[in-house]
């Protein structure tokens, strides 16, 4: 209900006022001109600022929006975000179902099985606050054929309607509803795989985390973690630094969207990327596991410089502490979790602020003896996987990104 009021609001707009959305562009057009980067070697920069412009401009709507009280800038969003359904697809048996009101959409293979097949759950990405499992219809589609597997899209409740951590608990309940059905969908209890992108990795990794207690299920046989963001102990990592103003993802706007998926006000949003809400002690702590000392020196060859010491602030750690808390931050495990991890495949992209998330990720699960398959796109932004399967408006880069991931899957 609440996108059918969206959309009546964008039509209002566009028959009120023809003047109101060209202005509105342009405007997003500007703003992207003058305050993006687009560095050398980023996959099409002309339809990277297209795509970018437009995300500005409805970020721009949506607050115009929300200050008139037809809708919260999310929701618009929401709409832009959601993706375009594709054609029907005689390849494949597809199934909506829910359970505990979470909404699944299972992907099978029509062509009968020559044995059991794998089964992945996927969790998409959007800050946990947008994103849908419509708008990552066709990643699960290849997937599914290309892999000859049962694909299970999970359609986590989002924040903030859906309070934090609630998202958690979703991919859990649907994780543990296909992990005790896994016969009903004829696939190999050894062959569960567990995926997402952006948050979705996040989200990914805690429930593998979590998983590790429950006895009674098979064994998760790998987790896929597409460029994840996996801690909120340090926005000045090398690739926060070098990509603080690379579409799609700022770095200021990471911090935006934690403060909104906590439904917080976004209050201390300078503190927060000077990393004041960090008490000095914690710093301390996960320095062995959290530091641009431990990035490799060729990921600081675009530029790095080490942090001045900053003082901390109690009034910012309480206002959002929460993304210290092991499932916003699943990096800050411990060892005695970490090696028990399933074997990983990570994808990092050299122009995402979260690229360096995945490669100390990487190093910690190799140090503790968890077998990790590694896939950095050269080329590579962040969400870039939102516009896979749209012919011209796709990215070569995220193409290579499916094609490297399927080549995993189907190695196990």
């Amino acid at each position: 209900m609440a996108s059918l009021y969206t959309i009546l609001a964008i039509i209002g707009m566009v028959f009120i006022s023809p003047v109101i959305i060209p202005a509105l562009v342009l405007g997003g057009v500007f703003y992207d001109f003058f305050n993006s980067e687009l560095p050398p070697g980023i996959d099409q920069p002309l339809k990277l600022r297209f795509f970018h412009s437009l995300l500005i401009t409805t970020l721009i709507s949506g607050k115009i929006l929300e200050k008139l009280g037809i809708c919260s800038d999310l929701s618009l969003l929401r709409v832009l975000l959601d993706g375009i359904p594709p054609r029907r697809d005689s390849k494949l048996l597809i199934k909506d179902l829910k359970v505990d009101e979470v909404p699944l959409r299972i992907y099978q293979p029509k062509w009968p099985p020559t044995g059991k097949r794998r089964g992945i759950l996927y969790f998409h990405g959007g800050a946990g606050t947008f994103g849908s499992i419509r708008a990552f219809e066709r990643v699960c589609r290849y997937i599914a054929k290309k892999c000859n597997s049962v694909v299970v899209s999970v359609g986590y409740r989002l924040a903030p309607e859906h309070p934090y951590p609630g998202q958690y608990f979703d991919c859990l309940n649907a994780t543990l509803y296909f992990m005790r059905n896994l016969e009903e969908y004829h696939v190999d209890p050894a062959l569960v795989i567990i995926s997402g992108d952006s948050c979705g990795a996040n989200f990914a990794t805690v429930i593998c985390q979590i998983l590790l207690n429950k006895r009674d299920l098979p064994k998760v046989r790998a987790q896929v973690l597409l460029y994840p963001g996996l801690q909120g102990l340090d926005f000045h990592l090398p690739s926060y630094q070098q990509n603080a103003s690379v579409p799609m993802l700022f770095r200021k706007l990471v911090i935006y969207f934690c403060f909104r998926y906590l439904n917080k006000e976004p209050s201390f949003l300078e503190d927060v990327l000077q990393n004041c809400h960090v008490p000095e002690s914690m710093k301390r702590k996960y320095k062995k596991w959290i530091s641009a000392d431990i990035v490799p020196d060729k990921f600081k060859i675009r530029g790095y410089i080490p942090q001045k010491s900053t003082s901390y602030k109690p009034e910012v750690h309480e206002a959002i502490k929460e993304i210290l808390a092991l499932t916003f931050s699943p990096l800050l495990a411990e060892d005695s979790i970490i090696c028990q991890l399933p074997e990983s495949y990570i994808v990092t992209c050299e122009f995402d602020v979260l690229r360096d998330d995945g490669l100390l990720y990487k190093k910690r699960l190799e140090d503790n003896g968890v077998q990790v398959t590694w896939y950095h796109s050269e080329s590579g932004f962040h969400g870039i996987l939102a516009f896979f399967g749209y012919g011209i408006f796709s990215f070569l880069s995220g193409k290579k990104i499916m094609d490297s991931t399927v080549n995993y899957i189907n190695s196990l």
